[in-house]
């Protein structure tokens, strides 16, 4: 597997971590509400308000049971997600913008047409930007191998997310299927 393509699939996985850790803490909390486990049976000389206290300070003792662990573990990653992003800034390339050797390059690379596109399909439309594949937010180099070309159309429906390796292999295909030098055909890097 591909450095961009460990890198997309470990994103997910932690996306998806968290949604079930939501989707954990969300039925513990409704399933203890649902129980009713914390009403009690006021006793004959309890007053109204201190039998109501008494329910609501067992009801909050059990929320926070229920809580815990998938509390510390959304914790866990989301400070997991922090190192992720810090990391991501420390490597950002200093040049953002391509160079115009790099434009010209890139574009004639492509033939003028927009690289990007649905899954394993091309983009029909005329290429008017040169993007980083691999998200210069996101520690992507400024280079020829990261370079391609885009549609604006494209170049917004992909934003600064990481594209998934189905699309980094058809242009890669698509790139090598023009008989040019195969290092030269790569799509995406990531800066150090």
């Amino acid at each position: 597997m591909s450095e961009l393509g460990r890198i997309y699939w470990s994103r997910k996985l932690l996306k998806l971590s968290y949604s079930v850790v939501v989707l954990w803490l969300a039925w513990s909390i409704i399933s203890l509400l649902m129980s009713g486990s914390f009403v009690s049976t006021p006793s004959s000389g309890s007053a109204g308000v201190s039998a109501a206290s008494d329910i609501l300070f067992s009801l909050g003792q059990q929320v926070v049971a229920a809580a815990v662990t998938p509390g510390l573990i959304l914790l866990a990653l989301g400070i997991t997600a922090g190192f992720i992003t810090a990391r991501d800034a420390r490597r950002r390339d200093p040049l953002r913008r391509f160079t115009k050797q790099q434009r010209r390059e890139g574009m004639a690379r492509a033939g003028g047409q927009c690289e990007l596109g649905v899954g394993a399909r091309r983009c029909s439309r005329a290429a008017e930007h040169g993007d980083h594949f691999y998200p210069w937010s996101k520690g992507g180099a400024t280079s020829l191998q990261n370079f391609v070309a885009a549609c604006s159309r494209c170049n917004r429906a992909k934003s600064a997310r990481i594209p998934s390796p189905i699309p980094q292999k058809s242009i890669e295909r698509r790139r090598l299927a023009t008989g040019a030098d195969a290092s030269a055909m790569l799509v995406g890097e990531r800066r150090g």
